[in-house]
């Protein structure tokens, strides 16, 4: 597989012209009756070889761990986050392999905020002075930041600025938890509103690359995929339905704003929201078939419910994209994602 970073290098490189690129991107669609960009591409595994590196790479990471925490603990993270740069100087900085690339710099950011944290905080996790503790984990996450923007100007890894993002959301919330006590009770919202500022800069990302034929789109992807989960999971935790809190009218909330999170999701042409508020609305269905009677089967229809639904939406993504682009203003729909015949509005005024 081929992936649209591939086909622009191939059109730098000289290998093939622009003419020619598009015409591969127009006969992939064709073949596919899909307009490429609602598919949605981004670069995992190009080949055996690359779960290969990455099984291998794992292993020498959790050696280079054991090795260093064998010392202290936080010269096991010192030692994972050293292995991970080293590895991806070749297989992504050379080789520019995707599922490796991803392994290593989760690792990097993993080992530098986990030493960073034992050596600040301490082994044992927070004591009894939290706001202290809370604040040097801001510095633990910023130090994690700052080495995210190091990696990415370095390797260029899409999902970089997902991981600096995350970072800088955990600077955000130490630090005001830290400096707030009475915040310490907000962790939900914060996280929602942290999650709608990091959907915020996906969508720069995503804007910035209508057509999806370049490095940006990927990096949209990946902040999506970070933002899904930090807004759809406070909002449902806040209706109580992680704590078992099955009323009827707050499943039909629950599904409600499963529907809303689909209507953005096809509006924007990521499915990362719907991803994300999944597990939700199966429990939410579930309960509704429970309370409607149907015990014994309740689980088994929730799962044919929500599956048949989700595949006749992807079978008719792009229709049902377009019918709602046609109702939203120019102005908004010249800035999404370039995927879609508009069609034309129904007048709803006589012939004359």
């Amino acid at each position: 597989m081929y992936s649209e970073a591939d086909l622009e290098s191939a059109v730098g490189a000289g290998a093939l012209t622009p003419e020619s690129a598009a015409a591969f991107r127009d006969h992939v669609a064709g073949l596919r009756a899909s307009p490429v960009v609602d598919e949605e591409h981004f670069r995992l595994v190009t080949g055996f070889n690359d779960i290969f590196v990455a099984i291998a790479g794992v292993l020498v990471l959790v050696g280079a761990g054991w090795i260093g925490g064998a010392i202290t603990p936080a010269m096991g993270g010192v030692a994972v986050a050293a292995a991970a740069w080293g590895l991806a100087e070749y297989f992504t900085r050379v080789r520019r392999m995707a599922l490796p690339s991803i392994i290593f710099l989760l690792a990097f950011a993993g080992g530098v905020m986990t030493s960073m944290s034992m050596l600040l905080v301490g082994d044992d996790g927070m004591g009894d002075n939290e706001t202290t503790d809370l604040l040097l984990l801001s510095l633990a996450a910023a130090t994690t930041a700052g080495a995210a923007w190091f990696h990415w100007r370095r390797f260029q890894v899409p999902i970089t600025v997902a991981a600096g993002a995350a970072a800088c959301a955990g600077i955000i919330l130490s630090l005001v938890m830290g400096a707030v006590p009475a915040a310490r009770d907000w962790g939900m919202p914060m996280m929602l509103i942290a999650g709608l500022a990091i959907f915020a800069v996906a969508m720069r990302w995503d804007v910035s690359d209508r057509e999806r034929k370049t490095r940006r789109s990927d990096v949209a992807f990946w902040l999506h995929l970070l933002a899904s989960p930090m807004i759809v999971h406070p909002v449902f935790v806040m209706l109580g339905i992680a704590e078992g809190d099955a009323q009827l009218w707050k499943m039909l909330v629950v599904l409600a704003i499963y529907l809303s999170l689909g209507a953005v999701a096809l509006i924007i042409d990521r499915r990362a929201l719907m991803v994300s508020g999944l597990a939700y609305v199966l429990a939410a269905l579930i309960e509704l078939f429970r309370n409607f009677g149907a015990v014994s089967l309740n689980v088994a229809l929730a799962a044919v419910v929500i599956g048949s639904a989700l595949l006749l939406l992807s079978a008719f993504w792009h229709h049902a994209r377009a019918v709602l682009l046609a109702v939203l203003p120019a102005g908004v729909r010249d800035r999404l994602a370039v995927s879609v015949a508009i069609p034309p509005r129904v007048s709803l005024q006589p012939a004359s």
